[in-house]
């Protein structure tokens, strides 16, 4: 059946006006994501000037100063709503500064581990530890800071709208990958230089963590005794994309963690829970679902999105292949008119399909999609082109997903812990 197209992906009040009309929207354009990755590097610049002073003033940044926040997660070990804020009717053990360096400490590998610098969490500013560490092969600067999110993420993630993976290929970055992790946390992993442009061999690595509740790990290290102002000691940090994984996901920083005091946590006052969390910060979320479930053939371009909406360019080697995903919540009320007969699985899940030319004017365009709603009234609709956007000209016979990749797709069940 079709599938209706809303026109104006910018218009104020786009949940509301989504609601009423059951519609999908289209590309937002490239533009977008390029004002989100400079936003997100000028973020980055800020707030490492705002804590900086030492290797123990690191920023708590992730690539391009944006994280992939799991808001609302429902992961198996998800923390309690006090956990989430930093606060709780029952006192939380203080953490001082050399608690932070030993638990470093104990969980690097073996060396050594010298001029060490640390906050705890009785202090002004999140907790921190960093030093010099050796594990035969050559000094290497190494931090761990640790922060709680606000629930509404409005401490963290403003209204920047960057890909924890940076899409431009002047990001600096070597390798990046971002995944979410069984109980519900998003991780990034990145290996890139302090300098994009290189004009110096010191390489920069480094992991971020985000918990459901909001609890953030940020792991650096160089193959150099400092960040800056020092020559590179060994070819390449110490740790390697696994060890750095391990040490973000040490269950060890999250009881740190939840020890930081409420007087630490700003929450905006204008939201009251988690299910309203910054629509960038959903983006980033549903960005990252589309890849994760995306097939293992196609490479990723360009991608973006805004608020219930995400979009990639992808490529199986025989051409650009648009796909885009808009996801919206409590549609139940219009379901009979949206879906009519279409098919319902077992579970209540309504599923339509459709396949034609493209709307939007591109020449030889056509537009698969696949249309579901869960028996919550949680719509997902993925539709992918045979060209690069919409409104171009058709660049292969077909788009690059079938209708049953798609459907697995608009199915997967990691799109059911999004939204509130």
């Amino acid at each position: 059946m079709p599938v209706d197209q809303h026109s104006d992906p910018f218009e104020e009040q786009l949940s509301a006006a989504l609601h009423e009309t059951g519609g999908t929207f289209g590309n937002p354009g490239a533009e977008l994501a390029a004002a989100g990755q400079a936003r997100g590097h000028r973020l980055r610049l800020r707030r490492r000037a705002a804590v900086a002073g030492s290797a123990a003033g690191l920023a708590l940044v992730g690539v391009g100063g944006a994280l992939l926040v799991p808001w609302g997660a429902d992961g198996a070990s998800k923390p309690s709503s006090a956990a989430a804020t930093g606060s709780s009717d029952i006192a939380q053990p203080a953490f001082s500064a050399d608690d932070v360096v030993r638990t470093l400490q104990k969980l690097l590998p073996e060396g050594k581990f010298t001029r060490t610098e640390a906050r705890g969490t009785d202090g002004e500013l999140p907790p921190l530890a960093s030093g010099v560490f050796d594990d035969g092969k050559g000094d290497a600067a190494i931090s761990v800071g640790l922060e709680q999110i606000p629930p509404d993420g409005s401490e963290v993630n403003p209204s920047g709208q960057v890909m924890p993976c940076p899409d431009s290929p002047d990001s600096g970055l070597d390798s990046c990958t971002t995944e979410l992790l069984p109980d519900g946390s998003a991780l990034t992993v990145y290996q890139g230089y302090e300098y994009p442009d290189r004009r110096e061999d010191t390489k920069a690595w480094g992991a971020d963590l985000v918990t459901p509740a909001g609890q953030h790990v940020s792991v650096l290290e160089w193959n150099a005794p400092a960040e800056k102002g020092e020559p590179v000691s060994r070819p390449e940090p110490p740790l390697s994309v696994a060890q750095l994984k391990t040490l973000a996901a040490a269950d060890d920083w999250r009881r740190i963690i939840a020890a930081i005091p409420e007087k630490d946590v700003k929450p905006n006052p204008a939201t009251s829970s988690s299910s309203q969390a910054d629509p960038a910060v959903q983006v980033q979320r549903m960005l990252s679902v589309l890849r994760t479930t995306l097939p293992d053939n196609l490479t990723i371009g360009v991608s973006g999105g805004q608020e219930g909406f995400v979009y990639a360019v992808v490529d199986d080697g025989k051409g650009k292949s648009y796909v885009q995903v808009n996801l919206q919540l409590n549609m139940s009320d219009v379901a009979d008119q949206l879906y009519g007969s279409a098919e319902t699985l077992p579970d209540g899940t309504r599923v339509a399909t459709s396949q034609g030319p493209g709307e939007k004017g591109g020449e030889g365009v056509v537009m698969w999609t696949v249309d579901t709603m869960r028996k919550d009234g949680r719509r997902v609709v993925i539709s992918a082109f045979n060209a690069g956007s919409q409104t171009t000209a058709a660049t292969r016979p077909e788009p690059a997903l079938t209708m049953a990749q798609l459907r697995k797709i608009a199915l997967s069940s990691h799109w059911d812990v999004l939204g509130g």
